[in-house]
């Protein structure tokens, strides 16, 4: 999409996709993005990761990110520290934090990450 328009859109309109770098179930669908509402300044994507997927652990040079978990548990790397993220906790991540997640929970982690700006350049 390039125009630049408000709009609605239902959960089930968009495909869960596998992203590069994300591994062994890690489905996202990109609710808020530049390729499905034509987003310019937020990337506001819902992710379920099987048990075991992963995103793999990466640094963003400028980029903002918030994590908000809405089921499961898992474990976030920050700077090479590994914490356990679970329902309800929110994760705000700086540009120039080394980060990743994982599931390591029984069940699947289902969480909100919102990126921005949409670019890393």
């Amino acid at each position: 999409m390039s125009e630049y328009k408000t709009v609605i859109r239902n959960i089930a309109e968009e495909p869960w996709r596998q992203f590069p770098a994300h591994h062994g179930g890690a489905l996202s669908k990109a609710l808020a993005h530049p390729e499905t509402t034509g987003a310019r300044q937020i990337d506001y994507r819902i992710s379920t990761y099987q048990p075991m997927a992963y995103v793999e652990r990466h640094v963003h040079k400028r980029q903002e990110q918030v994590y908000h978990v809405l089921d499961g548990e898992g474990l976030m790397e920050i700077d090479g520290k590994k914490h356990v993220v679970r329902k309800n906790d929110v994760i705000f991540i700086t540009p120039g934090t080394w980060h990743s997640i994982e599931n390591s929970g029984l069940g699947d982690l289902t969480f909100i990450v919102v990126t921005t700006p949409i670019s890393d350049e």
